[in-house]
């Protein structure tokens, strides 16, 4: 019995496939132009969502979402990567918020970065969420907005 072998090599010396691409071209202006609102709610969890133009710069962003119990002092940050699709002329990100307090009320902005830290030059207003009680769920809710002192 003979057996034949074929041998081949599974390495490929392709350069291209191995070669990053440059940064793309930063966008003029980014804006939020959807949200933020709430994606998910539960007693314990919260997921943020908003949508920008696409960014540009780096392909490797975050989603960023300051909070906290008084609109004067969101001390605490969640963030969320992101890889950016060049090809797609919007980008949406979403931040999930964790071992929050049930029935409490959190304000909260939203930005994004580059992986590198720098911002991409839009935030949001502060707004405001409460989170349900033990059980409850709340499914995508728009935003609600501080009012603002007169």
């Amino acid at each position: 019995m003979a057996i034949s072998v074929l041998g081949g090599s599974l390495v490929s010396s392709n350069s291209a496939i191995a070669q990053l691409l440059p940064p793309a071209k930063k966008a003029a202006r980014v804006q939020i132009t959807q949200g933020p609102e709430l994606e998910l709610s539960n007693g314990y969890l919260i997921i943020i969502r908003w949508t920008t133009n696409n960014p540009g710069g780096s392909d490797e962003h975050f989603g960023v979402v300051q909070y906290g119990t008084d609109p004067k002092n969101l001390n605490e940050t969640a963030k969320s990567h992101i890889r950016l699709n060049r090809g797609h002329s919007d980008t949406v990100f979403r931040v999930r918020l964790n071992a929050l307090k049930p029935k409490t009320t959190y304000y909260y902005k939203v930005t994004s970065i580059e992986s590198n830290g720098k911002s991409d030059g839009e935030e949001s207003a502060v707004n405001r969420f409460t989170t349900p009680g033990p059980g409850e769920v709340i499914a995508a809710s728009p935003p609600q907005p501080v009012p603002q002192a007169k």
